[in-house]
């Protein structure tokens, strides 16, 4: 044989190579695909294919990788058990960008699944070549490393320690101020991935200075930034008072009731949960909100989306009125009470209904007036209904008959009493009564039994 035709038997095997990994990689996006590609042993028909001499047979085989890894935990599993990840932690520090960013993908495809496929990525060594990564010269390098990062932190505070104590959140603060819109969006899902699980962990991203670089970029043009920013800012905010003032020191109002408005719901939804994160800590952060016009911006929010979108702001609203007359006056007088009314009346689920319930509840039980606003709205017998009603979820009617007591245990508005006299169950009656013996019977009143010692009311 002519040394042309020994040469043109390797073409043929590189050429095979190429087309069987490029065959596998493109089938592999096909969900039907997945189980006969898994039954012929894909995956050990791959692992070599990693270290070929090839550079672009080994990329497209650790792509066909990941999007395999990433279908279910069966196959992440398998690439934890057939040995790759050593040899892709390996590769990662000592090959080529689109290597760097397929190997990448896999490491984030294996460990998104669960806490012991992550835990398996964190043992091979991968978070420190992945750290090192978020300093390479390409954005989607960094990108990819930043992906994977933050899939490995999202399952609990462990592993989050585990990415923190190897360098990364200084890095990714500094991938949030790169120009690429999509590492800014990936580096800031990563810090919110990072900061979710605990106090010490939001305030590690707080003191690498995340939080004045995130709040520049909350009127950002693109939705997806967008919707990650608020949601960084509100894992730090919700798990203290400090984190929350801190939050707000950067001077978050008013832009941010900005985001209330948008076009894009899952932004409108994570700026509701910001707001509602900063007002549940103390009625002074709620106060805030109410002077910077965040009820009223609240209530249009509510009555301009439907569904889960709604629950936050519901919400962060009884937040307000929890704190004092005052903050609970002020949802009042913003036209809050027949808006949550709405919610409680039109929303198909239950934990919706639930939650416009308990902020219902917690408007009515300071004063009477405060009753009365929540009363004239037709509420009580919707309360009631869906308290007796047996297809109720059990939360939901535990929060209307929480709802219930607590208007009615202020509420001298004989005209939103009635109609519950002939409905009520005896447990609820009792309360109306007592409401109607106050008003028609004033001179009613409270003496210490000589026998018992004990308060008692007679009538």
């Amino acid at each position: 044989m002519s040394q042309r035709q020994v040469l043109q038997v390797f073409e043929q095997y590189q050429k095979a190579r190429t087309q069987f990994v490029q065959m596998v990689a493109e089938l592999a996006t096909r969900p039907q695909n997945i189980e006969t590609l898994q039954n012929a042993g894909v995956m050990s028909l791959l692992r070599p294919l990693l270290l070929d001499v090839v550079p672009t047979i080994q990329q497209t085989a650790a792509l066909a990788l990941g999007r395999l890894a990433n279908y279910n935990d069966d196959l992440a599993e398998a690439v934890v058990k057939g040995n790759i990840l050593p040899q892709l932690v390996y590769s990662l520090a000592e090959q080529n960008r689109f290597y760097k960013k397929a190997a990448a993908f896999v490491l984030r495809a294996v460990g998104k699944h669960s806490p012991q496929l992550a835990q398996a990525i964190v043992d091979c060594g991968a978070l420190d070549t992945l750290v090192i990564c978020l300093e390479d010269f390409d954005p989607g390098v960094k990108e990819a490393a930043a992906w994977a990062l933050g899939y490995i932190a999202r399952h609990n505070a462990e592993l989050s320690q585990a990415v923190v104590d190897a360098g990364a959140i200084p890095l990714l603060v500094l991938c949030i101020q790169e120009p690429e819109i999509a590492l800014k969006r990936i580096a800031a899902s990563a810090l919110s991935d990072i900061a979710k699980h605990s106090p010490e962990l939001a305030q590690t991203v707080v003191d690498a200075g995340a939080i004045a670089h995130l709040a520049q970029m909350i009127l950002n043009p693109d939705a997806k930034l967008k919707r990650q920013v608020l949601s960084a800012l509100s894992q730090i905010a919700k798990h203290s008072v400090d984190l929350a003032e801190m939050v707000v020191e950067a001077e978050i109002f008013p832009a941010v009731l900005t985001c209330l408005k948008d076009k894009d719901e899952y932004v409108k939804k994570n700026a509701s949960t910001l707001i509602r994160e900063i007002a549940k800590h103390t009625p002074e952060l709620s106060q805030l909100i109410v002077n910077t016009g965040g009820v009223a911006a609240m209530i249009d929010c509510i009555g301009s989306c439907k569904g889960n979108i709604r629950l936050p702001g519901i919400m962060m609203l009884g937040y307000v009125a929890a704190h004092s007359e005052n903050l609970a006056m002020a949802v009042i007088i913003s036209k809050g009470v027949p808006q949550l009314s709405v919610c409680l009346s039109e929303e198909p689920e239950d934990h919706i209904k639930a939650a416009a319930a308990w902020a219902l509840g917690q408007i009515g039980r300071h004063t009477p007036e405060h009753a009365r606003a929540v009363a004239v709205t037709n509420t009580l017998p919707v309360l009631l209904s869906l308290y007796m009603s047996t297809e109720s979820s059990e939360d939901l009617q535990v929060k209307s008959k929480k709802a219930i007591k607590n208007i009615l245990q202020k509420c001298t508005h004989l005209p939103a009493l009635e109609p519950l006299l002939h409905d009520a169950p005896p447990n609820i009656l009792k309360y109306v009564v007592g409401q109607f013996s106050k008003i028609l019977f004033p001179w009613i009143f409270r003496y210490t039994s000589a026998e018992s010692g004990q308060l008692s009311t007679t009538y």
